[in-house]
């Protein structure tokens, strides 16, 4: 039985300061895409925090300035653009955006009752490579850790009675052992006192996200109970 739920998302938001808006004058239009942001993800996981009285935080900066769902020695922590930035420039993104998201987050996992359940959320475009996804809800856990094992197969049968219609998969359209915010959380605590869930969700439900939100946080609610 958890103690607590903390929500997270990544990539809550798009927004980019004033002074690295240049960055983006020869394709202004890719911050409002997949590459910039998740869309839907940051609805979601207000609805979730907000109907479970739960704490939440999101990154509201875009991935394509630094990347808060990787870690800090990744060749993705900067984008194709923010990667021509000089070492100065490059140091405060990670001193004003990177480190205080990620050391926030570490703060509310370590003062919430253990164990502590944290949600990450996420959502990801339907078609990869010109391919459709064959996945509208993923379940990204560790398989080696029996918590999240556990966990991810409960909430899975809730997903399924929930929205039958639905292709809902373990560890896709990725793995839940990739570089990620879950991952270097775990770095931190035992798996008794953390479970590091991703849940990731298609954008095709992005424009009418009623059409799943509830399902979705009625099975939260009975993994929970």
């Amino acid at each position: 039985m958890y103690q607590s739920v903390v929500f997270s998302c990544e990539h809550a938001g798009n927004h980019v300061p004033n002074e690295f808006i240049h960055l983006f004058q020869d394709e202004p239009e890719v911050i409002q895409t997949h590459r910039g942001w998740d869309p839907g993800a940051w609805t979601l996981a207000q609805f979730f925090a907000s109907s479970l009285n739960a704490p939440l935080l999101g990154c509201e900066s875009t991935r394509l300035l630094i990347e808060a769902n990787r870690s800090e020695d990744s060749p993705e922590l900067f984008s194709i653009f923010s990667k021509r930035l000089d070492s100065k420039q490059k140091e405060k993104l990670y001193t004003e955006i990177y480190q205080p998201y990620r050391n926030q987050l570490q703060e509310m996992i370590e003062v919430s009752p253990k164990p502590v359940l944290h949600l990450s959320i996420h959502s990801f475009t339907p078609v990869w490579n010109g391919v459709e996804r064959a996945v509208d809800i993923g379940i990204l856990f560790d398989p080696d850790k029996k918590s999240e094992t556990d966990y991810s197969h409960q909430f899975k049968d809730e997903l399924d009675k929930n929205l039958p219609d639905l292709k809902i998969r373990f560890n896709e359209p990725y793995r839940g052992t990739d570089d990620g915010i879950t991952t270097w959380l775990r770095n931190f605590y035992p798996d008794a006192d953390y479970t590091g869930i991703e849940i990731e969700v298609n954008q095709k439900f992005a424009s009418d996200l009623s059409k799943i939100q509830y399902q979705i946080l009625k099975a939260i609610q009975a993994t929970l109970n």
